[in-house]
């Protein structure tokens, strides 16, 4: 099953739509990737085989404001990141993003 997920970019708050698994679990949305992720764009069909998804707000697909007007994006990259685990252990991001802009679902 899938379903369509709305994320917002963190340099311009435009908003972005991802169709995807929804077994797939949300980390965090941050402006720059996690060191050793792989990242899928959002048009592949195997998301679920990536870290995460690398979105180029405005060039991904069509992008809105928070009120669902169309803009144009500002064409900076961002990333979501998925919880991983290894062995059963939910992996940290590596380092931790703390401070900066993090969007973290879990909290």
């Amino acid at each position: 099953m899938s379903v369509t997920v709305r994320y917002t970019c963190p340099h311009c708050d435009a908003v972005v739509s991802v169709e995807r698994a929804l077994e797939l679990a949300d980390r965090s949305v941050t402006t720059s990737p996690q060191p050793g992720w792989e990242y899928a764009e959002p048009t592949d069909d195997d998301l679920e085989s990536a870290d995460g998804i690398e979105f180029r707000c405005g060039e991904d697909g069509p992008v809105t404001d928070l009120e669902g007007e169309p803009v144009a994006g500002c064409g900076r990259l961002f990333y979501l990141n998925f919880v991983r685990y290894e062995q059963g252990v939910e992996l940290d991001p590596d380092p931790p993003t703390y401070g900066g802009p993090r969007f973290d679902f879990n909290a």
